[in-house]
This record gives C-alpha cells, structure tokens and sequence, in this order.
C-alpha cells in the first residue's frame, strides 16, 4: 500500500488531466476522470497477468508503437489546452462540460497509452505474490484492485481540490488563459520525457 500511493500521488498524466478536468468543468468532472484513469488501468492489469506486458518488454516494436502514440496523444492535449479559450464556468452556469464519457475516454486513452505504465506492472505485482501461491491471477487481480481503487481515490480528490478552487479564478480570464498554457506545457513535457524513455 505505501508503494502504490507514492507511485499514485507522484504527479503523472492522470493526475495533470483529474486535475485539469476538476479546474475547468468541476467537481463531478474530475471525479468522472479519476474514474477514467482507474478504468485505463484495467488493460495494463490484464497485459501483466497474460504474460503481454513481457511481449511489450521484449519486443522494441510493439513497445516504440505504444509509446510514440502516447507522445501524440499528449501532444494533441496540449495543442487542445493551448486554442481552448472558453470562459471557465461555475457548475450551474450556461457553459455546457464535456459529457461524462468523453471524459472517461480521455482519460482511459492517456493510460492505456502509456507503456512504462505496463512495464511497471509486470515488474511490480508479481513481488507480492509469494511462490507457489494458488490462483496467482486471482491474487494479482486483487492487488489491480487496489491499485485502482487508490488511484480513484487519489486522483479524485486532485479532481475535487481544483474544482474547489476554480470560483477564485472564474471571474479573472488573464490567470484563466495562463493556468490552460501550463496544462498544455505539462502535457507538451510529459510527451517529452516519455519520448526519450526506454524501455
């Protein structure tokens, strides 16, 4: 548990988008990414109990495929960070959010996107479980479990700090359009250091 919530609360692109989505759309928004990113876990849980995250090691392919599509992806967020230039709404106000699915798709993608995120799975989980355990994919389920639920938990409440503090900003559009510049220079460098990453 200690190593799954320094590994969850360590600033990533989860918790940049719960964090992004809370500021912008509000409270239900950003807990709707978190729930979007815990989902995004689920293929990277499945790829390390089937054996697939270690194809994704070995194989410098499949791996520099995963990986240049998550350099995009986050690219494309920044370049959507960067033209926003909407007025920041409070929940009630005209401004129609993003639906609830748009954003759980967004945020699934940012992590099924990331194959450092697979990789760590295949190296992390099997550690806790001890040899010649019975029904080690149901064990290892059961750790996926809880590393989901703690990232629910954790980005969700990034998603709901930001929406707490987005009715102090609302009403000054100069420290709106910065705020959207350093989402969109996080992701712009979060695409950079996952570039020059290897495996």
């Amino acid at each position: 548990m200690i190593t799954t919530l320094v590994v969850v609360m360590t600033p990533g692109t989860g918790a940049i988008y719960s964090i992004a989505t809370g500021l912008s759309q509000g409270r239900r928004a950003g807990v709707v990414a978190a729930l979007g990113c815990a989902i995004g876990v689920v293929p990277h849980m499945i790829a390390a109990i089937t054996g697939l995250a270690a194809v994704l090691n070995a194989s410098a392919i499949a791996f520099e495929c995963v990986r240049w599509f998550g350099v995009a992806y986050l690219l494309f967020l920044a370049w959507q960070a960067a033209r926003d230039d909407s007025a920041i709404a409070l929940e009630g106000d005209a401004a129609a959010p993003a639906s609830p699915w748009r954003i759980i798709r967004t945020a699934v993608l940012i992590n099924v996107l990331n194959p450092k995120l697979t990789i760590f799975f295949f190296a992390f989980l099997p550690q806790f479980v001890p040899a010649g355990t019975e029904n080690e994919s149901l064990h290892m389920i059961g750790l996926s479990l809880v590393f989901m639920l703690a990232t629910f938990i954790v980005f969700a409440f990034y998603g709901a700090f930001a929406a707490g503090v987005r009715k102090h900003i609302v009403r000054r559009p100069r420290v709106t359009v910065w705020i959207r510049r350093s989402f969109a220079a996080t992701y712009v460098l979060l695409a950079g250091r996952l570039a020059i990453e290897s495996r």
